[in-house]
């Protein structure tokens, strides 16, 4: 192989290696970080090495997780020091998609990058994690996995089996598009019109509202729970800085921005379920929101 060939080949997975460690990190700044170290790895390794490796692409992805693994492994510590809740980076819809791939396709994948599924991700072991992400998001076989986590081809499948189940317990994935975009609608609607009666109406009684400020700008440092309680706040915010509230496309499906000034200053998702929002999230911190410049 060429040097120019070389270069051509492996620069051609940065789009995917790019959403695979986004999927496995919750946060560009921390995926772009570890596509970085993956190809650092490739130049290192001296001409010849580089040469005998008969699939690029193959290796460029265990060494792009096994990267993200070690991430994993000390991200619990830097959490529990994070200021407030860790909420994972919310992205528009299409932002780590293909344009040439199928739309059947993308509809899965934008899936994968919504905050729903991300937040259940975080809850798991990396190792869960990885094996999920890689097999079920990616469609790498068992034996390839079993390089990566340093386990047997059985013990990641129960990984992923244990990760599966607590996606399908959380009703990470979607069913119905339609019925959840409806709701989102109406939530909207009703907080811009500041109807506290008509937003409490669409929230569950328990439902829960999550704020990431980071630490850099203000958000609630514990979750608000209950219909009212949730209603009353998040109007408050909308309120208190006079932001406008707009519908967006997300990962999650419709999902909404509060702008201000020409700027986007928070992005909200929810999870819909029943007819009713049973989670918001909230994120603020103005790290998690690059994605997002340009699109007021």
């Amino acid at each position: 192989m060429s040097e120019q060939a070389d270069l051509s080949e492996v620069m051609a997975e940065r789009r995917r290696l790019l959403a695979l460690a986004y999927r496995l990190l919750g946060t560009l700044a921390e995926a772009e970080d570890a596509v970085q170290e993956t190809y650092l790895r490739w130049y290192r390794l001296p001409a010849e090495d580089r040469a005998a490796i008969l699939n690029p692409q193959g290796w460029l992805t265990r060494v792009a997780s096994r990267v993200c693994l070690d991430v994993l492994k000390s991200a619990r510590a830097r959490r529990e020091q994070y200021v407030g809740p860790w909420l994972p980076e919310p992205l528009p819809a299409g932002h780590l998609t293909d344009e040439q791939e199928d739309p059947a396709d993308r509809v899965t994948l934008d899936e994968s990058v919504s905050t729903a599924l991300l937040v259940v991700l975080e809850a798991m072991t990396p190792a869960e994690r990885v094996a999920f992400v890689l097999h079920d998001v990616f469609g790498l076989p068992f034996a390839e996995i079993a390089e990566v986590v340093g386990r047997s081809p059985a013990a990641v499948r129960q990984l992923a089996t244990s990760a599966r189940r607590r996606v399908r317990q959380r009703h990470a994935i979607k069913s119905d598009h339609s019925d959840h975009d409806a709701v989102v609608r109406a939530f909207t609607a009703a907080a811009r019109g500041g109807d506290l009666a008509a937003l409490t109406r669409l929230l569950d009684p328990g439902a829960t509202l999550r704020s990431d400020g980071g630490g850099v700008v203000r958000a609630a440092r514990n979750p608000v729970v209950g219909s009212t309680r949730v209603a009353r706040f998040l109007l408050g915010v909308l309120a208190k800085v006079g932001y406008d509230l707009t519908d967006r496309p997300t990962g999650d499906g419709l999902g909404f921005t509060l702008e201000h000034d020409g700027r986007v200053h928070g992005v909200g998702n929810l999870r819909v379920a029943g007819g009713q929002v049973t989670d918001v999230w909230l994120v603020l911190n103005p790290a998690k929101l690059a994605a997002w410049i340009g699109r007021c």
